[in-house]
């Protein structure tokens, strides 16, 4: 029997950036006043969280990836993150994007990320000779994906467009043709647009204006009557939706090359929304500076090196094309949240992985990485 070796860079970065995550949110969290909740209610959380997805980590990772390469499992996944996806629509009135259970929250599409990448996987080396024919080829594949990013951009247009990015990429890399790829391109583009002016959403019109044209210099050129203005003004008493994105550019640029120091946030006392998740990054860029934050992109950097190797060495196909969705989902979801900190694309509820807090994400990331160590202990 061939000794199983764990690729320690790639194990190691995941380990460091999830307890450095368990850090920030303690330091991003702790000034918070919020009623019934202690200083460290975050903390134990996501301790909490790491204790059951470390062993869940483990699990996949001793797990023989290929017997993950069948039908009931890709088709059956996808079936179940769709199904509670639309329980999150109707029982989440307002944001759709939860099923709470007691102080339990799960966030289906952040469980579609796996659920994707493992029917991807699937679906390329099922159909790697046929997959340009068509009906046979591409279209069934499209339908299920079709369907799955419509439940989770209702909700989560973020994560769609991260989950529309690495099926894109797997299927450009199994040998789509490019025509196919641009009408796919073209059908996510103009859905985008819908979720975008989604009634109900009038948030996602405002991040757009807010990140394109915060002092509405442009909007009053081409709107003179205001109804934009009106339109996403309904969705915020400040109308503001500039200030998230303001004042995470605050923090980066106040922390300088060495930072304020751990804990020392001015940005954290309720100036930053969303300190401990979505804009942890900018806590990180406060306290640590710029060594923390090219720390945490080396981390980073450091996944998608070993995961893209693993695309190249795997000596298995359905290995392959694991280990591709895996590191693209995982390193396109950190930079966009990154650069939305950074204010190079609009605002997002991104979290960022393996760091931000929030059981959903981070389960979501280690079930991910256990298939990529999986596949790398077995194509050493």
């Amino acid at each position: 029997m061939t000794q199983r070796r764990t690729d320690n860079s790639l194990f190691y970065s995941i380990v460091v950036l999830m307890f450095f995550g368990v850090v920030m949110i303690f330091s991003a969290s702790s000034a918070l006043v919020m009623p019934k909740l202690e200083m460290t209610h975050f903390l134990k959380m996501q301790l909490l969280w790491i204790l059951i997805g470390l062993p869940v980590l483990l699990f996949f990772k001793r797990l023989d990836f290929l017997q993950l390469n069948k039908a009931k499992w890709a088709f059956g996944a996808i079936g179940l993150v769709v199904i509670l996806q639309v329980l999150a629509i109707v029982l989440d009135g307002r944001n759709h994007r939860w099923i709470r259970i007691g102080p339990i929250g799960i966030q289906p599409s952040e469980l579609a990320k796996p659920a994707l990448i493992l029917f991807l996987a699937f679906f390329v080396t099922w159909k790697e000779k046929i997959i340009n024919s068509g009906r046979y080829g591409i279209a069934p594949a499209l339908m299920v994906l079709g369907l799955l990013f419509v439940s989770i951009g209702w909700g989560d247009l973020g994560t769609s467009i991260v989950l529309a990015i690495t099926a894109g990429v797997v299927f450009l890399v199994a040998g789509l043709q490019w025509r196919a790829v641009g009408i796919a391109f073209l059908l996510l583009l103009i859905s985008s647009v819908a979720f975008v002016c989604q009634p109900g959403k009038n948030y996602r019109v405002g991040r757009l204006v807010g990140w394109i044209d915060p002092e509405y210099m442009i909007l009053d050129i081409i709107d003179p009557n205001d109804y934009v203005k009106k339109y996403v003004r309904e969705a915020s008493v400040a109308g503001d939706f500039s200030y998230q994105a303001r004042q995470a550019k605050i923090a980066v640029g106040s922390g300088g090359v060495f930072g304020v120091g751990l804990m020392q946030s001015a940005q954290k006392l309720e100036f930053l929304p969303e300190a401990q998740t979505d804009c942890i990054y900018a806590i990180v860029g406060e306290e640590l500076g710029l060594w923390g934050t090219t720390g945490v992109l080396f981390g980073f950097l450091t996944i998608l090196w070993r995961g893209i190797r693993l695309a190249f060495v795997s000596r298995d196909q359905f290995g392959r094309f694991l280990a591709l969705g895996i590191t693209v989902c995982i390193i396109v979801q950190a930079f966009v949240n990154m650069t939305m900190v950074l204010g190079l694309i609009p605002t997002k509820g991104i979290p960022l992985p393996l760091i931000s807090y929030g059981g959903s994400s981070l389960l979501s990331s280690l079930i991910c990485l256990g298939m990529l160590l999986s596949v790398s202990e077995q194509s050493a």
